[in-house]
């Protein structure tokens, strides 16, 4: 009776052995599945990033051609001005005293002229009766040419004068608004090597420009007119639109980094862009509104023959470009439109490997030409172990469950 008794513990202990091992210590088989996409229409955009600067479209130095001393100042900064308005005036008192100088200079000098006019024509009347020599005569109309020449001299030099009197008047230039004002009442300006800056004014900041810094790298893509969105950071809630207007061919390097400036326009209706700001710009180089897409990652999909053992692998016969004959029996290149691109279609339980021509690939999805159909299920990647669960949203019966009870 032990005898058996000893038999049948040990075939306990060998059967509780064994469930052990079944249940806990034996590799369980993973599920294989597949991540799955179709082809669906959308919208595609390639895009080029760049950074620059709000300027206002048009802005003029206003200066003065003569020194002086400022006397009067009528605008400041964010002044609205109009076109011949004034904004400051130099003192007066010297330039005004030497055009009352030269307007004396020109009045003996006419006084001096009218003189020697009539001692011309006493002197004209002598010669002809013979009264005088041919000398005397040739000296009288000698200087009645000084008296003129000296009347045309004294008034050029008051006509310069008058002419520095009117630019201690600053007028500006264009209608706008003032930017900046690098003078005070009291200050002297020195004009005698070049103009000093005295006012920045900007002809209409309702519409700004961006002046944006392009990598030589993608500059090849960028054209005039292109569409272009941007960002500041004053305003991160709000997008602004422009275009691209001009690429000036004149490079900067820094850093042994190559840019071009490309200039966008940029309509500022609500006064919301100011001078100097700096703006984060998308560039876009190529844009379809409704087109086959498919996620990148679908492209770098490649099966593994050993992990997809249960499954028919099928390949595409792969076909070099050829030439195709003409009506005149001559061969000729074919043209290809877009890229050469491999996907991976299950169907059942067979793989097929599918030639698809690609264009626009904004890195996430890229737009498929030809070769797919929104029927055809792509395939990714392969998931295993709790992404296949998760997956398929089937679950071991042998794993712990979670507590789903009510907390207090």
């Amino acid at each position: 009776m032990r005898k058996y008794k000893r038999i049948i513990i040990i075939l306990m202990v060998i059967l509780a052995l064994i469930a052990i091992w079944y249940f806990f210590i034996r590799k369980k088989p993973v599920p294989v599945t597949f991540e799955r996409t179709q082809a669906v229409y959308g919208p595609i955009a390639t895009t080029v990033t760049a950074t620059g600067t709000i300027q206002p479209v048009d802005t003029v130095a206003v200066g003065t051609q003569v020194s002086g001393t400022l006397k009067y100042l009528y605008v400041d900064f964010n002044s609205k001005v109009k076109k011949g308005e004034l904004l400051g005036e130099l003192d007066k008192v010297l330039f005004q005293t030497q055009v009352d100088q030269y307007n004396a200079n020109l009045q003996v000098a006419k006084s001096n002229l009218e003189y020697q006019q009539n001692n011309f024509r006493r002197q004209e009347l002598l010669f002809k009766t013979g009264a005088i020599s041919r000398a005397d005569y040739d000296v009288a109309t000698n200087q009645l040419n000084q008296a003129k020449a000296n009347v045309a001299s004294v008034n050029a030099q008051l006509q310069s004068a008058l002419k520095n009197l009117s630019f201690t008047e600053i007028t500006s230039p264009i209608a706008g608004v003032v930017l900046n004002r690098n003078v005070s009442v009291g200050q002297t300006v020195a004009a005698s090597f070049n103009t000093p800056t005295l006012f920045v004014i900007a002809k209409d900041i309702t519409k700004m420009q961006v002046e944006a810094n392009v990598d030589e790298a993608d500059i090849g893509n960028v054209a005039d007119s292109q569409r272009v969105t941007f960002t500041v950071d004053a305003y991160l809630e709000d997008v602004f639109s422009g275009r691209v207007q001009e690429i000036r061919l004149q490079p900067s390097v820094s850093s042994n980094v190559v840019t071009y400036n490309t200039i966008i326009n940029a309509p500022n209706d609500k006064m919301k862009l100011k001078p100097g700001m700096t703006a984060n710009a998308t560039i876009y180089t190529a844009e379809k509104d409704s087109t086959l897409l498919l996620p990148v990652k679908a492209l770098k999909f490649r099966p593994d023959s050993v992990q997809l053992k249960d499954y028919v692998i099928q390949y595409a016969v792969r076909r070099t470009p050829g030439t195709r004959k003409d009506t005149t029996g001559k061969f000729k290149s074919v043209e290809r439109i877009g890229s050469s691109n491999y996907v991976w279609l299950l169907r059942g339980d067979t793989l097929v490997q599918k030639h698809i021509r690609t264009g626009l690939n904004d890195n996430t999805h890229i737009e498929v030409l030809s070769g797919l159909t929104t029927q055809d299920i792509v395939i990714m990647s392969v998931l295993t172990g709790d992404a296949a669960v998760a997956q398929t949203g089937t679950k071991s019966p042998f794993l712990p469950k979670m507590g789903g009870g009510r907390r207090r």
